[in-house]
């Protein structure tokens, strides 16, 4: 989504649902695969929500037609543990992701300002640790860089235990350690029979790399960190030029 099939004001570019229409017409099956909250990417897409896929959360979370086909979710004791060292960073503003909602103990005006462009659902509570819900994520944000101020602690923590990927500049995701895009494509690949070769992914950031991974068809975008360009077969143009829409509409001729 963002970086990828959002432009760089997030927006959606409108020829996306001819486009879709198209696809479905031809028994391909479009999903839109993101760190955002589910409840946020069926606001997007509201014209699609009851026939489209949606691969949120990270690949924690695969929703279709109101179903839930996968989750991978993180046990209470370990979202503690999280909790409590990210709370010893200083700057961080972190998100509780249930398969409910979202729940944040912030009031920061800025952070709210940007967590709410993901997470449409989400709920204030004076103190993380007593929520109670099925968690599939920790999310947590550092305005300076999640890269410089967030991944060296977390992951010296969790990196054996959890999946810690640097989702965005200022974000951070603390995941189940089988958690990624990719297995979620995995598990849709062996439950909806269609293979490798048959997949085709668009990714510009860390948390793509295992979704690029699944897929033959993988493409970077032109705007895609380098490092993530390297796992990629083929390149998309920017965001900025409706990259995956170009590419879509070139297959399709």
């Amino acid at each position: 989504m963002d970086g990828t099939l959002l432009d760089e004001n997030s927006h959606l570019n409108p020829e996306f649902f001819q486009i879709y229409q198209r696809l479905e017409q031809q028994n391909i099956i479009f999903a839109a695969a993101s760190g955002r909250q589910y409840y946020s990417l069926l606001e997007t897409f509201s014209q699609l929500k009851e026939n489209m896929m949606f691969i949120a959360e990270n690949g924690t979370l695969v929703m279709h037609k109101g179903k839930e086909l996968y989750s991978c979710t993180i046990e209470k004791d370990a979202i503690h543990a999280i909790l409590r060292q990210a709370r010893q960073i200083e700057g961080v503003h972190i998100v509780l992701c249930g398969k409910k909602s979202a729940y944040v103990e912030t009031k920061n005006p800025q952070a709210l300002a940007e967590i709410h462009k993901y997470y449409h659902r989400c709920k204030f509570v004076d103190d993380l640790l007593t929520v109670d819900d099925d968690f599939i994520k920790v999310a947590i944000g550092h305005f300076d860089g999640s890269a410089e101020h967030v991944f060296p602690t977390i992951n010296e923590k969790f990196g054996a235990s959890q999946q810690v990927v640097i989702s965005a500049k200022i974000w951070l995701d603390v995941m189940n350690a089988k958690a990624s895009k990719g297995a979620a494509i995995e598990h849709l690949q062996h439950e909806l029979g269609f293979s490798y070769e048959e997949t085709m992914s668009f990714g510009d950031y860390f948390n793509d790399v295992e979704m690029l991974q699944a897929s033959y068809h993988s493409y970077a975008m032109e705007n895609a960190h380098e490092e993530v360009k390297a796992h990629a077969r083929f390149r998309a143009p920017s965001n900025r030029e409706s990259g995956v829409l170009q590419v879509i509409k070139t297959i399709l001729k």
